[in-house]
């Protein structure tokens, strides 16, 4: 029998139920759910991912890449959005499953330490654009990155609501104004089919890049996937996230690029006389990124501390991101960022084949006692991280992707050579 009493259960819902399954009681709609989650993947970073494809490829063969990249980024993000509504759950709560008690600490930090990382990032990039696209002096620089770092977590401080109501005003205005710049763009570009290579890129590396920009983030859209209020909602909602806004934006990055010299929308749209409402874009795109990225790093905290006092992490968490963007810390990160970004990815890999091979499509209750690790996923994760980094920096095939595949095959195969604990109803 559960132990959770009803002042417990009022904390984790006004906490956005971090260490729960979310009820059917507090499910979302397609049209609250697709907005976050297609708020959550306009970010502007994709389009730099575009801008290093563009100019290798004809338009043609563009089209085809971003096309397979981004329906095979959506499939993989798709089905954890399935679990996810079937479960409830987060990520770093699967995992507890697949990776042990203890074990599945180590996700909460990688996913963790990534989103906060990237928070103080993105945070200095938006604050040095301003600076530069306004004229402003180089002193008003600090100033923007304090304002950002506490202004664009308040949505995910306040949780789910917030996050609902300003993406379901910012996305259609960002897709608005995305549209009118590639029009725009068509018109100053001519015939796009007469545009020529400059640069040399092969097809699968070109892939690679399509899937790896944001197969990490996808691996935690979970985070709000788990509101889904039916199977169907879930798969298409993160369907549009993945395939077509992760899509959109790389053929924009790409675009751009080969019509402006420049990947930044942002830059292009000043040129084609449009500033203002370049400005409204980037700020609308990094709010409804980095509000999302505050709170997967408060989700994985109350993970790691076993706590259910989300907001606390919220606010932890952006004070942390302001140190490491004032002091000039996140300069050094980003190649850390980067290698997490390859060995987060086999974390999904696991949580399905430990959702449909070992559970058979249900996970038991939080409740169940597990042990302390699961050596098979333990296993299989350091194995095929391994993997995904050293085949990624030889270029032999799509690293993130065989990251995933290899780590469902090896938990697969090892969960029926390592014997598994038998589990009981005991409360952890």
């Amino acid at each position: 029998m559960s132990l959770i009493t009803e002042t417990e259960g009022s904390t984790q819902a006004s906490e956005d139920y971090p260490l729960s399954a979310v009820p059917m009681t507090a499910r979302k709609p397609v049209w609250s759910l697709a907005p976050l989650l297609m708020g959550f993947a306009l970010v502007s970073t994709t389009m730099i991912a575009g801008g290093k494809i563009g100019p290798a490829f004809s338009f043609t063969d563009l089209i085809w890449i971003v096309v397979i990249g981004n329906v095979i980024l959506g499939a993989y993000c798709a089905a954890l959005g399935y679990i996810a509504y079937k479960s409830g759950l987060t990520t770093v709560l699967m995992s507890r499953f697949s990776f042990g008690n203890i074990g599945s600490r180590w996700v909460d930090f990688i996913l963790g330490f990534t989103q906060i990382g990237w928070y103080a990032v993105t945070n200095a990039f938006i604050a040095d654009a301003l600076t530069n696209l306004l004229g402003l002096p180089p002193s008003f620089t600090w100033i923007i990155v304090l304002v950002a770092t506490y202004g664009f977590c308040v949505t995910a401080y306040i949780g789910y609501t917030a996050m609902d109501w300003l993406s379901r005003l910012a996305v259609p205005a960002m897709l608005v104004l995305i549209a009118v710049s590639l029009f725009l763009g068509v018109r100053d570009a001519g015939n796009l089919f007469a545009l020529q290579p400059t640069q040399e890129l092969s097809f699968g590396s070109a892939l690679a890049i399509a899937i790896g920009t944001f197969i990490s983030g996808g691996t935690q859209a979970t985070n709000w996937s788990r509101f889904a209020d039916s199977a169907k909602n879930a798969v298409w909602s993160t369907l549009l996230a993945f395939t077509f806004i992760n899509g959109l934006l790389i053929f924009t990055g790409a675009f751009c690029t080969l019509v402006y010299g420049t990947e930044d929308l942002i830059q292009a749209m000043a040129k084609q006389g449009l500033l203002f409402f370049g400005l409204i874009l980037l700020i609308l795109n990094v709010w409804t990124t980095q509000d999302n990225t505050i709170y997967a790093f408060s989700v994985a905290g109350t993970n790691f501390f076993r706590t259910t006092k989300r907001h606390a992490f919220v606010l932890g968490g952006a004070t942390l991101a302001l140190v490491f963007a004032l002091t000039g810390i996140y300069e050094g990160l980003i190649n850390y960022l980067i290698f997490l970004g390859a060995v987060i990815p086999p974390v999904g890999g696991i949580i399905m084949a430990d959702f449909w091979i070992r559970h058979r499509g249900e996970f038991p209750s939080l409740e169940t006692r597990q042990p302390a690790f699961n050596w098979s996923g333990v296993i299989a994760y350091v194995a095929a991280s391994a993997i995904a980094y050293f085949s990624g920096q030889a270029n032999l095939g799509i690293g993130p992707l065989n990251g995933v595949i290899a780590a469902a095959v090896l938990y697969s195969v090892l969960i029926k050579v390592i014997p598994q604990p038998v589990r009981s109803r005991e409360i952890l």
